[in-house]
């Protein structure tokens, strides 16, 4: 199915969907008025403010618990998958992470407004059982957050203790035997104090040979709520997960180009090694969230965390031979590269921060003042060598594994520093219709990686104007900054090297016609600038005089209405992507066309059944590089593909029982393949049965 063709049946079922809508009037009762299909903002929450979305000058995509169990989410990134401008699973089905694209470009994951995760590989990967929502918000956010990603940030919203919550217990199983068990406990400790615990335990094989990922998460809080002005919680969260990595850097010949000998290479081919790969990580936070109004304009609040990681990492893979130089031979045969590392990572954080909200000569404010601290520690034991080789197409293990002492022969051992300090001020500002927000901020960072101290210093500004007229329509348009720090000397100037900068101007439509319909349409123009330089510029007065540029359209469209057959909630969302780094090739692995079409279905004559059904499109891909045969530029393209998934539930009194099916058609796909030389392939179908019990 084309992105065109995708995009015209999206565009069909949202005016279908919208014209049931558009008739529901304000004053109706039922529950229908109630729901708010987007989630709500919060002050703890992605734009620090519970400013509504429609009133918000940026992009901002909210993912409920509630919607993504619907659609069969196992991981961040599959929450992900159902957004405007976001890829969900960029690198393919994994065990590592969640590697998502905002725009275009990786983006920080933060927890309850606190960046979460640092560095890479030393840390551990969050269950999305212990999650309220997720929320993506699209473009620079420096001047609330500090150092970051032009493209956005991905902010997940914990559960945490407070009246009125069910508990419930939750059985699953499904593909590749996975077997889960997970409860969500509330108990009120009086009338001011509440109790929550939020449990998970995972034992599961994968869809690669070899690999499982199994889990223990705990995530206890205390909330102490002694009146409406005063909230304070303290939230724990235990994770720990085992098991091993499933990308395995598969070869391009085999997968996306034919062999010699036409043998291909299947998506679940384990090129590591038994005994010795592993990626096992444990962590432990300590966060605190607490407000306190202090009167009718002043409101403190503020976040805290304290956490910790570890990670033991081991993979052995098909050694790599640059762009352009295959990495097996005629009859699958090729070099074993062995990674060894321990490493670990140490976090204390702090956002603290007064609301003032008053009105001056009819003026509405919302300033929001803030500092915001944090210490980073970094650690790493890493070895590395090339030794034996492997079939890639039946590959017999037990050959050149290395002993402990050869790896201990080439270790190193790497630690770093990193100090954040940042103010910043926020206004939101309501003249009538009118919005408006304006927001400075001023940070400095100090790096030191044991051989080099580096600081710098950075201040960004974000400035957006909104007007909502009486139906509904709300057309903004909104400036943001971001800054990054790159660790390292400029060869040519002596200097240290200086912070990518980033760029936005975002112009956007927002409609809300009733409660249960929200549309948004988003053009936004994005320049990252002090990159590594291009090719052709070998006298350039620094080694940063690379500029990316972005330009993307986005379409989100959420709505709930009666059909006649029955209840029935839509999503739509597309979006289109134009990149160009810079030698003016493409971003790397970022598809220029994506859409999706998510919608429920509570038919009226089986009030206790729910069916869904969903629609995946992501286009084609490119990567480049410079061939080290013969110094030509390499360029390969991964196909497009298209995806369905499916829903069937049936809710009865306290009881639930869903199917989630993913991939229903088992399409065999690659998610990127690069002109390193490798292939990720995406998720396989994937079956899940839920059981939950609430009480």
């Amino acid at each position: 199915m084309t992105f065109s063709r995708l995009l015209l049946a999206s565009s069909a079922l949202t005016l279908a969907a919208a014209s049931p809508a558009l008739a529901q009037q304000s004053d109706e009762t039922g529950v229908n008025d109630i729901i708010r299909v987007t989630g709500q903002m919060t002050t703890f929450g992605a734009t620090k403010s519970d400013t509504p979305i429609l009133e918000t000058a940026r992009s901002v995509s909210i993912e409920t618990e509630d919607m993504f169990l619907s659609k069969g989410a196992l991981t961040l990134d599959d929450v992900l998958n159902y957004t405007s401008g976001v890829i969900g699973d960029q690198y393919g089905f994994s065990t590592r992470g969640d590697f998502y694209a905002v725009r275009g470009l990786s983006a920080p994951e933060y927890r309850d407004n606190l960046q979460s995760l640092f560095g890479n590989y030393n840390n551990t990967r969050p269950e999305i059982y212990t999650l309220e929502q997720v929320e993506v918000l699209k473009g620079p956010a420096s001047v609330l957050y500090g150092q970051g990603s032009p493209g956005g940030l991905v902010n997940t919203v914990s559960k945490i203790a407070g009246a009125g919550i069910e508990s419930e217990f939750v059985l699953s199983y499904g593909t590749h035997d996975r077997a889960q068990a997970a409860t969500d406990l509330n108990v009120a400790l009086g009338n001011d104090v509440f109790a929550r615990l939020v449990a998970l335990y995972r034992d599961s094989d994968t869809q690669v040979d070899y690999v499982t990922d199994d889990s223990v998460s705990l995530a206890p809080s205390l909330t102490w709520q002694p009146t409406e002005e005063t909230s304070l919680t303290l939230l724990v969260n235990y994770d720990e997960r085992d098991g091993d990595v499933a990308a395995q850097f598969l070869p391009l010949t085999g997968t996306l180009f034919d062999s010699a000998s036409g043998q291909r290479i299947e998506s679940s081919t384990y090129h590591g090694e038994p005994g010795f790969n592993h990626y096992d990580t444990e962590s432990t936070a300590v966060t605190l969230l607490g407000s306190h109004v202090l009167n009718d304009i002043f409101t403190l609040e503020g976040t805290a965390r304290w956490r910790e990681g570890e990670s033991d990492y081991a993979q052995s893979w098909i050694t790599f031979a640059g762009a352009g130089a295959p990495r097996i031979d005629a009859n699958g045969n090729g070099f074993r590269s062995w990674y060894d590392d321990a490493a670990t990572s140490r976090q204390f954080a702090v956002d603290a921060r007064v609301r003032a909200e008053f009105t001056t000569g009819g003026i509405e404010h919302e300033v929001l003042a803030g500092v915001n601290h944090q210490s980073i520690e970094l650690t790493g034991s890493t070895a590395f060598l090339v030794q034996g080789t492997i079939n890639a197409f039946d590959p017999v293990y037990g050959v050149g594994v290395p002993t402990a002492a050869e790896l201990d022969a080439v270790r190193g051992s790497s630690e770093s520093t990193d100090e954040y300090l940042g103010f910043y001020l926020n206004d939101q500002i309501d003249i009538g219709r009118f919005k408006f927000n304006a927001g400075v901020r001023f940070d400095d960072v100090e790096n030191d990686n044991g051989a080099v101290t580096q600081s710098d210093d950075a201040t960004t500004f974000a400035v957006g104007a909104l007007y909502a007229f009486d139906n509904g329509l709300s057309p903004y348009v909104s400036f943001a900054q971001s800054f990054e720090p790159v660790i390292g000397t400029d060869a040519v100037t002596g200097d240290a090297l200086k912070p990518r900068e980033g760029e936005q101007i975002e112009v956007g439509l927002k409609y809300q016609p009733g409660l249960r319909t929200y549309m948004t349409l988003a053009w936004f123009d994005i320049e990252q600038s002090n990159l590594s330089n291009p090719f052709g510029l070998p006298n350039a007065p620094s080694q940063q005089e690379g500029v990316a540029n972005i330009q993307g359209l986005e379409f989100e469209f959420l709505t709930g209405f009666d059909s006649g057959l029955g209840d029935v909630t839509l999503e739509a969302n597309a979006s289109t992507l134009d990149t160009e780094d810079p030698n003016g090739l493409p971003l790397a692995s970022v598809p220029e066309e994506q859409a999706s079409v998510w919608a429920t279905l509570r038919p009226a004559v089986l009030e206790n059944v729910r069916l869904g059904a969903g629609v995946r499109y992501v286009g084609e891909s490119e990567s480049n590089g410079v061939s080290v045969v013969d110094g030509s530029q390499v360029t390969i393209t991964t196909d497009s593909y298209t995806l369905f998934d499916l829903l069937a539930a049936y809710d009865f009194e306290q009881w639930s029982v869903a199917l989630n099916v993913r991939n229903v058609f088992d399409e065999d796909y690659y998610a990127a393949c690069l002109a390193r030389g490798d292939c990720f392939p995406g998720e396989d179908r994937t079956v899940n049965l839920r059981l939950s019990r609430t009480f």
